[in-house]
This record gives structure tokens, C-alpha cells and sequence, in this order.
């Protein structure tokens, strides 16, 4: 690898070639267009047709070989690659200009087809044009681009280098497509709503928020196209379906993303029954259309998507895989104090609880496709209730591999129960939920005018491609993934490396701080069996669906990596604890929670002040070592 003087000598004699060019009237960078090109994939599919015949292409030079009076170029279009053979007998002067060619620079060649004599399909150049000079160095050949972070932030180069990658948004597109043939066959309208709301509606989730200054109004980022699709099967659309970009102010991970694309979809004098049929009928056809089959490979599995798909309700889920049977705990007493014994975040009401079994001891668990019904109305604010048992809804969420992928209601058109139940978010919400629904005046407006009996249907479309390519992470199919700027990284890195400032000098209001009674009577011998290590945050990010955890990856100086739970999401953005040292317990009994075994406890000091409780993790100097030992 070329070290940065190397490096920054090869870069100005780009530029100095550019500077030549320009000054011989030759500037690339003034020609418009080449017309009349063809892909590379065609002459090489289809040899018998072009060989000895003339073609134009053109493309990015990816390699460059030989010596004397002949080179060779490896030109990449968007359909691949094709050899160039530039002979000096045959281009004459212009030789002498090809062999000034960069790797990354971008070409227009006219010549004849013909192989080699090792049998390579090439093109022998006639008329050869540099087209733009590229500034930059590529990566080199044999290592590419393989750093995450780097990729993610320069696709442009991702795409470049690695040819899979842009496999993987050739087949997004395809799979976007077939979902709206699928869809327009079976006779759903496709519309488009407001992406700026007044009101942030139709799901549970933090928005963003922004400002009109014409209007002078707070106006939030949608999160979710549900509200105003049911106001079109109120006005008399009986099928409609919006493909789009919501946004949700929450936190990044595998399977999140803070914009990202669904698909909702509402059909009048329908159910959640019909949502199943058309969730598992068009993840068949479009695996079919786009893979070929409705098997797919993925962590070791294979995945059949052919319906019909296994269906089972939350309730006999949690039983099956927690021994715990919900059918027989009534109460919201009896609820909280299972989960207690269980180990599982505790909630408020028997609904939530059961929600959170489910995501500690289930959802992980649902490799083949499989319908989890019957959700409980707690966590259900827009879902019809059903006839036999009030205290759930008719509501289904899809998963594969063990991630959401669908989520589908019998929808609620009673205007009462809707505004009841708006009330209750409200409610939520003034308690410090800022997840929680808002009130809608205006879609109970649209309720009391009336809507027929609805079924409708959200697919994660970026968690679908997921499964259907075999990425991992939600930033593998997005092709501009929402990154945190470098030099937003560079300061904050600058502003964790000043770890030995003097708070001294800062004056602190202690008078209305209260602290908890000191214990006595502690056993010194059992104290000390506690092992107190300084630990560095690798990675931070927020748990799915808990509003409390955030889970680290820490380098505990064992060489492997450790991973805790911690409920300190309300006071810390996870980010800005990445690269800190902090202080932990490492030899408490691995706990299970939210699926993830959590390998110890972070140390935080905490205290309440006015009535509220005030917590600050024990943050150490980034100068002790992972690793050292507390006494």
C-alpha cells in the first residue's frame, strides 16, 4: 500500500495529465455525449453476431496491462466487463494518449470484436476517447473496498469495485416492481399522501420534526401513510396501496434504519384474513419472479415462502416457547408479577406484558414464515377488537428468520372506540411516552362520516429484500444508509480524547439534590467477590422495540468481546458513548433480556432532584486500559 506521500504524488500527476490535456485543447470534460453504445454483456452473450463487426462502448478503465507497442484495458459498464486491445499499428498517434490512461478514468473506445488466442472476447480499439480523468485512486485490485463504514458512506466506489453489491439494488428494484404488478393485478390503486403531517399518525414511533416558515407551523415527517389511505377508503376507493419513505427519529441497528421504504396497502369489505392471503400469495410471486424459487438460504436456513404460511396466535406462541400460558393470567397483577419472576421488562397492563414475552422468549425463533395473531388492544391502538374476546385484536404480524416483516389489522371503524383509544395514547404521551400516538381530530371526523370493514397491511419492504437477497443488515440494501457526517465523528472523537478536564471550577446546585440511605451492615468478604473492570465501548445501539435498553459491545482487555444491557436509553444517545471507558461488574450470572444474554452490569450513579430521577454512568479516563481492575 502506498504510503500518504506515494499516494499524493500519484493524485497530482492525475491532475498534472488533466492540466496537459486542457492546455493541447484536449479537455475531456467538454465532450456530451457517445451515442450509439452498446453493453458489454451483449457482445459477450451474443459473440457469433458481433464478431469482426464494429461496436462502440463505453465504461470506467479497471485494469491496465502490457508493455511495447500493444496494452490492454479492462473496461467496466453498468453490464460488466470486456477486454481492450489497443494496438499502436492500428490507432497510430493516438497510442500515445491511450497509454497516459488512468485506472478510473472513463472511456468511449470504437473497434472491431474479435478473441484472442487465449480465447478472451475482446474489442481491438480504432478510435479510442478519454471522456473524464479520473482524480482519484480506485481501490486496489486484489483488496477492494471492504470496510463497512467506508462503503456505506461511498457507495459510488462500493459500486464500483464490488459487482455483487450492485447485484443486490438491481434485484431491489426487480422486487419493487413485481410488488406493484402483483398488486395492480389484483386490482389496488397506487396513491401518494403527504410525507410532511401536522400530526405524526398511524403508528407508534418518535418522529422528526421540522418547521414551515410560510405557515409558521411545527410539521413532523410522516411515520406512517396509514391515516390518510383510510381517509381514501372512506371517500370511496376500495383498493389503494402507497410504496414510500417513512421516517422514524429512533435509534440504528441490523433491521433499522431511521428512513426507510414500507408498503401499505387497504382494502374495503376486507379483513386481516385477506391481508394474510395477499401477504403470503405476493411474497411467493415475487420470490418466484425475481429469485427463480420460493426458497431462499439464509444464517444456515433454508426459508420456504411458498404459501400457505403457518399461523399461530401470540398467546400459544409464548406458551410453547416461555411454559408461561397467558389464558390462565387474568390480571394485570397477576402479569406483572410473572414477568418479575421471569426476568422480562415489566409493563403497566397483562397486553404489554404479553407483548414482551413474546419479544424476549419468541420472536427470535420464527425462522419459517409464520402469521402471529391475536395481539393484545394495549399495544393494538388501530385494530378492530374482536368479537370474542375484547381484550385482543384482529391483528397479525409476519416474521421470517426471525424478524417482522408484515404487520396487518381487521381495521377499526368504530369512531368511539378510535377516539377512546387516541385518548389513551394522549395520555401516554403526556406521561412522558414520546412513542405514543397523537390525537387526530380529523381521521375521527373521517370515522363518523363512516368506513366500511377494512383489512389493511404494512410490508417492510428493506426487511423483505433483506431475506430475499441474503443481507444482514438493513444497510446492505439501501443505497445511501443515514450516516453520521465524518466530521461530526472527528469532533466528538476530539471531544472524548480531553478526558482529563477539571470540572472543579464548575459551580454545581447541589441544594435540591436528594440521595438514597447508605447501607449498612455490608459483608466485606461477599463485597469484594464483586470483579469491578474498566471496560471501552466498540458499539452502542439501541434495543428493538424496548424503550430502556441499550445494548453495548465492550472491550473488557480479554480479547473478546463482551455484551451488557443497560435500561439508561432515556438519559444517553448511543452514539456519543461509543469510544468511552466505562466502569462494570463482570462476573454477575449472564440474564437474558430482550432475547440478548447481557454479561454483566454497567455502574451508573444516581440521584433523585425535584421529584425526578437523575442518572450518570460512571464514565473513567480514556487512559486506563480495558480491562484494569477496581479495588
Amino acid at each position: 500500500m502506498a504510503d500518504n506521500k506515494d499516494l499524493n504524488e500519484m493524485l497530482q500527476i492525475k491532475r498534472d495529465k488533466l492540466e496537459d490535456l486542457k492546455n493541447e485543447g484536449k479537455d475531456p470534460h467538454k465532450i456530451v455525449n457517445f451515442r450509439g453504445r452498446i453493453a458489454s454483456s451483449l457482445i459477450k452473450d451474443n459473440f457469433e453476431k458481433y464478431d469482426g463487426e464494429k461496436v462502440r462502448i463505453a465504461g470506467r478503465i479497471m485494469a491496465k496491462r502490457g508493455h511495447g507497442n500493444m496494452s490492454f484495458m479492462d473496461i467496466q459498464d453498468a453490464e460488466g466487463q470486456i477486454q481492450i486491445v489497443n494496438r499502436k499499428n492500428v490507432i497510430g498517434d493516438e497510442f500515445k494518449q491511450v497509454k497516459k490512461y488512468d485506472i478510473g478514468d472513463i472511456v468511449g473506445i470504437e473497434g472491431k470484436v474479435f478473441k484472442t488466442n487465449q480465447g478472451e472476447i475482446s474489442i481491438e480499439t480504432e478510435t479510442p476517447q478519454l471522456m473524464t480523468k479520473s482524480l482519484q485512486m480506485l481501490p486496489e485490485k486484489w483488496h477492494g473496498l471492504k470496510d463497512p463504514d467506508l462503503r456505506y458512506r461511498q457507495r459510488y466506489l462500493d459500486l464500483i469495485v464490488n459487482p455483487e453489491v450492485k447485484s443486490v439494488f438491481v434485484q431491489r428494484s426487480q422486487i419493487i416492481s413485481e410488488i406493484r404488478r402483483f398488486l395492480d393485478g389484483q386490482g389496488f390503486l397506487e396513491v401518494e399522501t403527504p410525507i410532511l403531517n401536522t400530526i405524526a399518525g398511524g403508528a407508534t414511533a418518535r418522529p422528526f420534526t421540522t418547521h414551515h416558515n410560510s405557515l409558521n407551523i411545527g410539521m413532523y415527517l410522516r411515520i406512517a401513510s396509514e391515516l390518510y389511505l383510510k381517509r381514501l377508503i372512506v371517500g370511496g376507493f376500495d383498493r389503494v396501496y402507497e410504496i414510500g419513505r417513512m421516517f422514524r427519529n429512533e435509534g440504528m441497528d441490523a433491521t433499522h434504519n431511521p428512513e426507510f421504504t414500507t408498503m401499505e396497502l387497504y382494502q374495503a369489505y376486507g379483513d386481516f384474513e385477506d391481508m394474510m392471503e395477499i401477504t403470503e400469495n405476493m411474497v411467493e410471486h415475487v420470490a418466484s419472479k425475481v429469485k427463480g424459487t420460493t426458497v431462499v438460504e439464509f444464517d444456515g436456513h433454508e426459508i420456504e415462502l411458498k404459501a400457505p404460511w403457518k399461523r399461530i396466535s401470540m398467546i400459544d406462541a409464548v406458551k410453547e416457547h416461555s411454559g408461561v400460558d397467558f389464558n390462565e393470567i387474568k390480571t394485570d397483577e397477576e402479569a406483572i408479577a410473572i414477568a418479575k419472576e421471569k426476568g422480562v421488562e415489566v409493563k403497566e397492563t397483562r397486553g404489554e406484558i404479553i407483548a414482551e414475552f413474546f419479544d424476549e422468549f419468541v420472536e427470535d425463533k420464527l425462522i419459517q414464515p409464520t402469521f402471529i395473531v391475536d395481539y393484545p388492544v394495549e399495544i393494538s391502538p388501530l385494530a378492530k377488537r374482536k368479537n370474542d374476546d375484547p381484550s385482543l385484536t384482529y391483528r397479525f404480524e409476519a416474521f421470517i428468520n426471525g424478524a417482522e416483516i408484515a404487520n396487518a389489522f381487521s381495521e377499526l371503524n368504530d369512531a368511539l372506540d378510535q377516539k377512546q383509544r387516541f385518548l389513551d395514547q394522549v395520555a401516554k404521551r403526556e406521561a412522558g411516552d414520546d412513542e405514543a400516538q397523537m390525537m387526530d381530530y380529523d381521521f375521527v371526523n373521517a370515522l363518523e362520516i363512516g368506513m366500511p370493514p377494512t383489512g389493511g397491511l404494512g410490508i417492510g419492504i428493506d426487511r423483505l429484500i433483506m431475506i430475499l437477497t441474503g443481507q444482514h443488515s438493513i444497510r446492505d440494501v439501501l443505497l445511501f444508509p443515514t450516516m453520521k457526517p465524518i466530521g461530526l465523528e472527528k469532533e466528538e472523537s476530539d471531544k472524548q480524547k480531553i478526558d482529563s478536564i477539571d470540572e472543579e471550577d464548575v459551580e454545581i446546585d447541589f441544594s435540591k439534590v436528594q440521595i438514597e440511605d447508605i447501607y449498612e451492615d455490608v459483608d466485606f468478604d461477599t463485597f469484594s467477590k464483586s470483579d469491578f473492570r474498566a471496560v471501552k465501548v466498540k458499539d452502542c445501539v439501541e434495543v428493538p422495540k424496548s424503550k430502556k435498553l441499550l445494548q453495548f459491545t465492550l472491550d473488557d482487555g480479554t480479547g473478546e468481546d463482551r455484551t451488557i444491557l443497560s435500561g439508561i436509553k432515556a438519559y444517553y444517545n448511543p452514539e456519543d458513548l461509543v469510544g468511552r471507558t466505562l466502569l462494570a461488574i463482570v462476573n454477575l450470572p449472564a440474564r437474558k433480556m430482550m432475547g440478548v444474554e447481557s454479561q454483566g452490569m454497567l455502574l451508573s450513579a444516581i440521584h433523585e432532584e425535584e421529584g425526578e430521577e437523575k442518572l450518570n454512568l460512571i464514565i473513567l479516563s480514556n487512559r486506563i486500559p480495558a480491562g484494569a481492575k477496581l479495588y
